[in-house]
């Protein structure tokens, strides 16, 4: 099957629940339906961020495939990297169903999963068997809802989960678990950090993924943190537990956290101040809103070395991966950039400004 014939039986996918089109499209994807990249990438688009090449800088998002079934069909579809999880030490069913819901007026999503997945023997037991090759691979790792301690759960799952993954990002910003957000505080950050140092010194490049929904002072607190303890770099942003007031859907106030092109100018800000705070010192992964090239290279601009993408790819399929790579070569060309390393961080003292409003009010409220 294409691409293209994947992608056109999205809408029929839509007539039914959010939750079993996500879970049908995991079992198509395993059963190879989902067809395979059709071109090598531009050596444009590669670039060399944590002793890794990148063959483009475009990657699947969290979240997709938490417990790491559909890898290598994942790999086919022209992705640069893909990341896999959350993860948690123990098998957990997550929030109440419904717990994911399409705002099609806006492209957008909200879901209240809270980390359901099959626990890290079962995640552990699929990474084993992933390919190697040039499409990179993350593990995503978080916390149990019940039973946690950060400072333990957080080194033992980074080494488990290190022989197999090229990255290691821990999530301490999904709205969907209770308290997990508070871990984004300096001294919960440093303590977990601090843990990982002395349980775990050798392991792969390890990120810490951050909500979009902090205040100056506490994303500078986070880099801040970060920069001390070793970490590499930062996936900037997580869902918005915000509502921006132009959204059309009916489901728009579900509670959870907002994905897709509502997010958007919110998260490439944040990125953007964590560029200038960082001041080269972590490697940034924009994420939220990317739908285009041009958003892409908006997130590289605003100081991404990588991006990543999820609902976008929910609603447009395969597809969406080869067009989105033209786009941003073709972006690029338009900008005079010769190589996606040339562009990073180029606007981000622009696009750190670049809001709705949102931003700036949930900064005026702290």
């Amino acid at each position: 099957m294409t691409h293209a014939l994947a992608s056109a039986l999205l809408p029929l996918m839509r007539r039914i629940d959010a939750e079993r089109a996500h879970t049908l499209a995991l079992h198509a994807l395993r059963l190879g339906l989902a067809g395979r990249a059709p071109e090598d990438d531009h050596p444009a688009l590669a670039i060399d961020v944590l002793g890794r090449n990148f063959t483009n800088p475009i990657g699947l998002a969290a979240g997709f495939d938490k417990d790491a079934v559909a890898i290598a069909p994942l790999m086919r579809l022209g992705f640069g990297f893909i990341e896999t999880g959350t993860v948690t030490p123990r098998p957990q069913p997550g929030n109440q169903r419904p717990r994911l819901f399409r705002l099609e007026p806006d492209q957008a999503a909200i879901n209240r999963m809270g980390f359901n997945n099959a626990g890290l023997d079962a995640y552990i037991a699929h990474l084993a068997r992933r390919p190697r090759g040039p499409v990179l691979l993350g593990a995503n790792v978080g916390i149990n809802k019940d039973g946690a301690v950060p400072e333990r759960d957080y080194p033992a799952l980074i080494s488990a989960v290190a022989p197999h993954a090229d990255y290691v990002v821990i999530n301490v910003s999904s709205p969907n678990t209770p308290g997990l957000r508070d871990l984004q505080s300096e001294a919960r950050l440093y303590a977990i950090l601090r843990a990982v140092r002395a349980s775990v010194p050798d392991h792969p490049p390890l990120l810490v993924k951050i909500a979009p929904d902090l205040s100056d002072e506490a994303l500078a607190a986070i880099v801040e943190t970060c920069v001390a303890e070793g970490v590499q770099g930062l996936i900037v942003s997580n869902t918005t537990i915000a509502r921006p007031p132009d959204l059309r859907s009916p489901s728009a106030h579900e509670a959870g956290g907002l994905s897709g092109p509502p997010l958007l100018r919110l998260s490439t800000s944040v990125l953007a101040r964590a560029f200038l705070m960082a001041r080269g010192r972590l490697m940034l992964i924009g994420a939220g809103g990317v739908a285009t090239g041009e958003h892409a290279l908006m997130k590289i601009r605003a100081g991404a070395s990588l991006v990543q993408l999820y609902t976008s790819f929910a609603y447009a399929g395969p597809a969406l991966i080869p067009r989105l790579k033209r786009q941003l070569l073709a972006s690029m060309r338009t900008f005079g950039f010769a190589r996606v390393a040339d562009a990073v961080g180029k606007d981000a003292e622009r696009l750190a400004e670049y809001t709705d409003g949102t931003s700036a009010r949930l900064r005026s409220a702290r």
